[in-house]
């Protein structure tokens, strides 16, 4: 009997921190201590006083068996999305129709883990929801949140965060100054320039983004001049009086004066930058905020210049450099472009840009970049859904939003965000559009919509969807649309068992792409429904053949993503004809492509058919685990097997050979392990060589005969909603 205890190393998505951490020794002790007793601790103060780093600090200090996850919610701006957030940064996927808090309830239900939810204060009743959702449900959740006030949710123990200690204040200043600007000689020695540093605190009131703007001018303002400088701000506020000066407007006061510091064009710069959500990168501030003022070979060196003064931050991703800006100093900026008058243009721009991106990016979709297009796509959702709710809500851009949401389809579908990407569809062909785009957009949205719908089990909308695209795509002569619509039809054909309309559907459908010049993943894809449909009506030739046409076109462009379900295809194939190994090197390199993607579906039918040909191979306890780790994940993937009898008839030979080989109580005690796998564990086991295939009474051609029965085969039972998502 070989081991099944859980061997877990506690993991997570915590920033790494890219400077030093000063001082609040004694808060982040005193954090740790109630984090330990408690399961709702909230860090609540001022803006700028340096919650947020350190409740990262005190997160990377625990380490509870599932992890650390830490939810940025700045960037999120509609309270329905703070669920979606959630389930983002716990690297969940789920295809279903299920809610996002469903997806989350499953998925915490038997796990322990810190939830670090950073941001609240403009999402609190939300947030107050949620934690107190979950809190309830998972015995093993602690929750961290961050804002300016707290939750009040019962049980809720409030950790209020002062300022720094006038030491501590100086030794930011120092350091940071040191760090921004080597050589002008900045230390802790007790000369003319400390007392002045030590007083430039005080009257910053120990407020440590403040103290980080501050650290940003010395490099051309001495601490005497700044402090010159300050002191004429805070006299026009108060009347010379400065204890009348409450902290918020300490840093207000702070963030001002650093704005009149800056040159016009950095001011400029400034207000602009602040119509992005999240991270941006130097291409989107170029396009966006150059004009008017902002020569757009300019924008990099005057960014540079708001970097270097602490107003922007700098972070290296998958995607490649971006920029971001701290939620407070955003919002500065922010209200000095409405006062300019310029928010709507800006908007505008932001929108365009953003509506182009979705462009280059479906294109690129069917390309050697099609991975790059994933990380870029992910890196810039927080912006691309400012843009859809701006379209979608300006009555005259309805047809910008209807067509970016259907320009996405390609991260909905490929990259397992089809809840999201349903809830966008739906509102997009909600709206009338005028005009031959407003009507094309539309088309566009609805065969996307039927797509989604399909994969997540919804027949009964997606084929509403499908049947009002294709009639207004005939009525309006649109053959593009007709050509979606009806593949998609046959998609949902195949995946209810209905083989003769299935093929009948695709063969027309991929015939009219021919008509027109369509060649992408979705044509692709069409024909390895195809090849699904003659595979389970007994014809493995001819669906080889039509895979292997499939994956030399995907070889020529550098497609990944279509590929793998060809490669699902073939293993299938490889399998029947009792050829396990081969079968096996397929579904590895499925399975690779599928999780890169976040492909669930793609990733689940591989691990399901691996089981198959691992039971083949003579591992029946491994088969019964990999069977184990599939049943884990269909739930968020939909009805186990789309509830097809075809796509069920490996999981069933499966199940009865290892029965067979381990007795009913150990096949069940190892399916169980299965189920405890995260996806990461199964990747790992999935891929892993085996070991010498040991015979098994399973005769070459059994899939074709299997194929043969699939139609007096009993369907796949219904997925229960326990278990949940299997996350990394």
């Amino acid at each position: 009997m070989r081991d099944l205890r859980r061997d877990r190393i506690p993991h997570g998505n915590l920033p790494l921190e890219l400077d030093t951490f000063v001082g609040r020794a004694a808060e982040l002790a005193e954090l740790v201590r109630t984090l330990e007793s408690e399961r709702l601790v909230t860090v609540t103060g001022a803006g700028g006083v340096g919650k947020s780093r350190l409740a990262v600090r005190t997160a990377a200090r625990c380490t509870p068996r599932d992890g650390v996850w830490r939810v940025e919610l700045a960037p999120v701006r509609d309270e329905e999305f703070v669920d979606y957030a959630v389930v983002e940064a716990l690297g969940l996927v789920d295809h279903t129709t299920r809610l996002p808090r469903e997806t989350l309830l499953a998925h915490l239900a038997d796990r322990e883990l810190l939830l670090v939810l950073d941001g609240v204060e403009h999402l609190v009743d939300a947030c107050a929801s949620l934690a107190a959702d979950l809190l309830g449900r998972a015995p093993g959740l602690r929750v961290l949140a961050v804002g300016r006030r707290p939750l009040a949710v019962a049980g809720e123990r409030v950790v209020p965060l002062a300022p720094l200690s006038p030491e501590e204040s100086v030794e930011l200043l120092t350091v940071r100054a040191g760090q921004r600007h080597a050589g002008h000689g900045y230390d802790t020695s007790p000369d003319e320039g400390h007392g002045e540093m030590r007083e430039l605190c005080r009257r910053l009131d120990g407020i440590p983004l403040a103290i980080e703007l501050a650290a940003g001018r010395l490099g051309a303002l001495s601490p005497r001049q700044m402090l010159q400088r300050l002191d004429d701000r805070f006299r026009l506020l108060t009347g010379g009086d400065r204890t009348a000066l409450p902290r918020h407007r300490t840093l207000r006061t702070a963030i001002g004066w650093s704005h009149e510091l800056c040159t016009p064009g950095e001011r400029l710069l400034w207000a602009r930058l602040s119509v992005f959500t999240g991270s941006f990168d130097l291409e989107a501030a170029e396009y966006v905020c150059s004009g008017d003022g902002l020569p757009a070979e300019e924008v990099l060196d005057v960014l540079s210049a708001l970097l270097a003064q602490s107003v922007l931050t700098r972070e290296e991703t998958p995607a490649g450099v971006r920029y971001r800006m701290l939620d407070t100093v955003r919002a500065y900026g922010a209200d000095w472009l409405e006062a300019t008058g310029d928010t709507a243009r800006l908007r505008r721009r932001h929108r365009d840009w953003y509506v182009g991106l979705a462009t280059w990016c479906e294109l690129e979709w069917f390309s050697p970049r099609q991975r790059e297009v994933a990380t870029r796509v992910d890196a810039e959702l927080p912006n691309l859904r400012g843009a859809l709710e701006h379209s979608l809500t300006e009555p005259d851009e309805a047809h910008l939003g209807q067509y970016l949401a259907g320009a996405l389809w390609f991260h909905w579908v490929g990259c397992g965000r089809l809840s999201e990407g349903r809830r966008w569809l739906e509102q997009a062909v909600r709206l009338d559009a005028e005009g031959p785009a407003g009507a094309q957009s539309r088309l566009k949205a609805l065969w996307v919509l039927g797509y989604v719908a399909i994969l997540q089990g919804d027949t009964v909308q997606a084929l509403a969807a499908l049947q009002e695209c294709r009639e207004e795509a005939e009525r309006s002569a649109n053959p593009t649309a007709v050509a979606y619509a009806e593949h998609r039809t046959g998609c949902l054909a195949l995946v209810t068992d209905d083989m003769p309309r299935a093929e009948t559907l695709l063969r027309s459908a991929l015939h009219r792409y021919r008509e027109i010049g369509e060649l992408n993943s979705n044509v692709l894809m069409g024909q390895v429904e195809l090849a699904m449909a003659r595979a389970f009506q007994g014809d493995l030739p001819d669906a080889v053949r039509l895979c292997e046409d499939v994956r030399q076109v995907c070889e020529d462009h550098g497609e990944r993503w279509a590929r793998g379900y060809a490669l699902y295809v073939l293993a299938y194939a490889a399998w029947s004809d009792g050829e396990p190994r081969r079968a096996r090197e397929l579904l590895a390199d499925c399975l690779r492509g599928a999780h890169r993607f976040r492909d669930q579906l793609g990733s689940v039918l591989a691990v399901e058919l691996l089981a198959l040909v691992t039971v083949a191979e003579g591992d029946a306890a491994e088969a019964a685990v990999l069977q184990g780790a599939a049943g884990r994940m269909w739930p968020s993937v939909g009805l186990r097997l789309f509830g097809s009898a075809h796509y069920n008839v490996p999981h069933e030979l499966c199940e009865a050979a290892a029965r067979e080989q381990l007795g009913d109580e150990r096949y069940e005690e190892f399916v169980r392990h299965g189920a405890l796998l995260s996806r990461r564990e199964v990747m790992t086991r999935a891929l892993r060589r085996p070991g010498p295939p040991a015979a098994l009474p399973l005769p070459r051609g059994a899939g074709r005969r299997a194929t043969a029965g699939a139609r007096t085969a009993k369907p796949a039972a219904s997925p229960t909603r326990k278990g949940g998502e299997t996350a990394g």
